[in-house]
């Protein structure tokens, strides 16, 4: 027993020994994989680092692309401003050659005493005629709201003769109207205690007149 415990002893020592070379081999077995497998690292870190660049690249176009898009309906906008800028400058400057407009002379009479619906039968005849027919057709009419209407006319010609220095025998009635004023309202008595309304209607009457055109 004594002779075989050496033995062992011996063989467990250079089983020993052979662990850490066995170890420094595959140690060194594995450094060559590591290297390699930090090398492949290495090499796909700047292929990702590309990929990402290139996706950022990507994404710039795209926010340029929409900003353009964005900005394109403003620029339409604005190119469609400018031409109705220029058609008001066109406009303006069409009004500032425009011969000046006839001069308007007017004349009223407030509270006439007659009703307007009688007023307005003469008004239609003698609007837009030449002075002097209104004053004969006014003249000769048998109505009596052609006196008020006549001498409503005599003083609009006498204001564009007086205040404009326009010759009054070469006017127009360019317009006359005639608008409902107060009514007077009065009664009379009748049979069996009765009161019957009486209306006295009072009209509005406004003439202008504008040169004639030669």
């Amino acid at each position: 027993m004594a002779d075989e415990n050496p033995d062992k002893k011996k063989e467990s020592k250079a089983k020993k020994a052979a662990k850490p070379a066995a170890k420094k081999e595959a140690a060194a077995k594995k450094e060559p994989k590591a290297k390699k497998a930090a090398a492949k690292k290495a090499e796909k870190k700047p292929a990702a680092k590309k990929e990402t660049s290139a996706k950022g690249k990507e994404k710039k176009a795209d926010a340029k692309k929409a900003s353009k898009a964005k900005k394109e309906p403003a620029k339409k906008a604005a190119a469609k401003k400018e031409p109705a800028k220029t058609e008001s400058k066109k406009s303006s400057a069409k009004a500032k050659k425009a011969p000046a407009a006839p001069p308007v002379v007017k004349a009223s009479a407030r509270y006439v005493r007659i009703a307007p619906r009688k007023a307005r039968l003469i008004a239609d005849q003698v609007r837009g005629m030449h002075i002097e027919k209104a004053r004969a057709l006014l003249q000769f009419s048998p109505r009596s709201a052609a006196q008020d209407i006549h001498k409503l006319i005599d003083s609009a010609a006498a204001n564009a003769e007086n205040n404009h220095d326009l010759i009054g025998d070469e006017m127009r009635v360019a317009s006359i109207t005639v608008d409902e004023g107060p009514t007077l309202r009065r009664f009379r008595p009748r049979a069996m205690g009765r009161a019957t309304p009486i209306n006295k209607r009072t009209s509005h009457i406004a003439v202008a007149l504008t040169p004639v055109e030669d």
